[in-house]
């Protein structure tokens, strides 16, 4: 891919994980990068990380499911480096695992706050910006495979997961002629802690001989893998792909 150079890059959920790893894949670009996550101490040892290799970037805690801390997250990226490029909304819970009768509501809206109102916010704003910067921009949206699947007591992650499918393909129609293209990212089982979650959830025994050899690639994926699709929908040789939908998930999705 072309590098980055003069382009500023904004990462939500970017504490750990797929966003931690996306955020390090800009800057290895050479992109500016701003990172955003509700964790600050994480946030500024990331910052730390991509200032010692040679790159640029800064910090601001921000809670997505918050629309004023939302727009100063933008307002930051603007104030920062003067303009921006790529938006990746990767911030996200899995929430409560509970049945539909035990489900509480505010644990429902906790969920949907953050997974897809939270989406919904950070496009709203980053477009803005990227509307009044006037440069080709790319926004990436993370997903997961239940934005296809359902799984038992999941109803809250997977409806949020789902709502993203939308979302982005209304979104990106609605963009595409103002140069702004807007693409889904669908990760498998990635090595992150909310994977050790849900491993720790099921068990070690379901997982590795119950879920694992579904996965055509008989492993889990790493949280680079899934940086470099995003990075590859943001670059200059995805130009002409928008409102699509990439699943990086082994092969998962192909045995269900």
């Amino acid at each position: 891919m072309s590098d980055m150079n003069g382009r500023v890059a904004l990462i939500t959920g970017a504490s750990s994980g797929i966003g931690r790893a996306t955020a390090a894949a800009f800057a290895e670009k050479g992109a500016s990068v701003v990172v955003a996550a509700r964790r600050q101490d994480e946030l500024d040892s990331l910052v730390a990380e991509i200032e010692a290799g040679g790159g640029q970037a800064t910090a601001i805690r921000t809670d997505v499911a918050v629309a004023e801390d939302v727009k100063r997250m933008v307002a930051r990226a603007i104030e920062a480096f003067g303009r921006l490029d790529y938006a990746v909304n990767n911030a996200g819970i899995e929430g409560r695992w509970a049945g539909i009768t035990e489900l509480d509501e505010d644990e429902w809206d906790r969920v949907l706050d953050i997974n897809l109102k939270g989406t919904f916010l950070c496009m709203k704003y980053e477009a803005t910006a990227m509307l009044a910067g006037g440069h080709g921009k790319a926004i990436v949206n993370i997903g997961s495979v239940n934005s296809f699947l359902g799984f038992p007591t999941g109803s809250a992650y997977v409806t949020s997961k789902h709502g993203l499918i939308g979302l982005t393909a209304s979104v990106s129609a609605e963009l595409a002629s103002q140069g702004i293209r807007v693409n889904l990212v669908c990760p498998g089982f990635i090595d992150t802690p909310m994977h050790h979650r849900a491993r720790a959830t099921i068990g070690d025994e379901i997982y590795d001989k119950g879920v694992l050899p579904q996965v055509h690639l008989r492993r889990t994926g790493r949280p680079e893998e899934i940086a470099q699709v995003v990075v590859f929908l943001c670059s200059d040789e995805a130009s002409y792909v928008t409102g699509t939908t990439l699943t990086p998930d082994g092969g998962f999705t192909l045995t269900i």
